[in-house]
């Protein structure tokens, strides 16, 4: 197969110019192949301590008495553990996975949501925009806002984050202006940091398994499945390292 033919430029100065950029692109394409390799081997590693941990149950619940564990059959409790467990660490590797891609996977389609409660606390945020240069002067008219939910809590108390980002258009001026959605851990997700904050605090360090929380906030009219807060863990414990 011949080689592509490349339209080189006469001048000297913009053909320096265009090998300094095919240099610089190459350098950062072997930087970004470096980082996935460093990536790729945190992966595996993470997925054969999570096959050891499949490997321990199947010779708990199905090895021969010889194989068996010493300390007898694990209880219901911590087999939903270990799975627990398990379901964080996948989460885990999606999103080291999903990051390490530079946002180029493609984004699946929005799944319906429940709406929520409606005897939970709304707490309306509005993130108002910059005024741009030289429209100080001008009249800003309201053309819309983009208002999004997230589920909060407080301690014994859940509550909705209600965020809305208006959008504006000024007179005599073309444009519109809306101020930029906040950062946040999981991207397009329901949950804010103080949430997850308790559920992880809830989990490791009160020793509280997720199907137990699944069931105490359920109390409270709030259904989060606990495969949902698994992959929400996977995120934090990703952030975190």
């Amino acid at each position: 197969m011949s080689a592509p033919e490349l339209a080189l430029p006469d001048d000297v100065d913009a053909l320096k110019a265009m090998v300094i950029a095919m240099a610089q692109k190459a350098a950062l394409l072997e930087e970004r192949n470096l980082h996935l390799e460093l990536v790729n081997k945190s992966a595996d590693e993470r997925i054969a301590r999570l096959t050891a941990v499949v490997k321990m149950l199947e010779r708990a619940r199905f090895g021969s008495r010889s194989e068996r564990l010493r300390t007898g059959a694990l209880s219901e409790e911590q087999y939903a553990l270990v799975f627990d467990e398990i379901e964080t660490g996948v989460a885990a590797i999606e999103a080291q996975m999903e990051k390490s891609a530079g946002g180029s996977k493609a984004k699946r389609a929005p799944r319906p949501r429940k709406g929520f409660a409606a005897h939970l606390e709304r707490v309306e945020v509005v993130i108002e925009p910059e005024t741009p240069a030289g429209c100080e002067a001008l009249e800003k008219i309201l053309i819309g806002e983009d208002v999004s939910e997230r589920l909060d809590v407080t301690p014994a108390k859940f509550r909705v984050i209600v965020t809305r980002r208006p959008k504006y258009a000024y007179k005599g001026w073309d444009g519109v202006i809306q101020a930029a959605a906040p950062a946040r851990i999981v991207e397009s997700g329901i949950p804010t940091e103080a949430l997850l904050a308790q559920i992880a605090v809830s989990k490791y360090a009160d020793g509280l398994p997720l199907y137990r929380q699944e069931a105490i906030y359920a109390r409270d009219q709030v259904e989060i499945d606990r495969s949902q807060m698994a992959q929400w863990m996977g995120k934090v414990g990703f952030e975190l390292e």
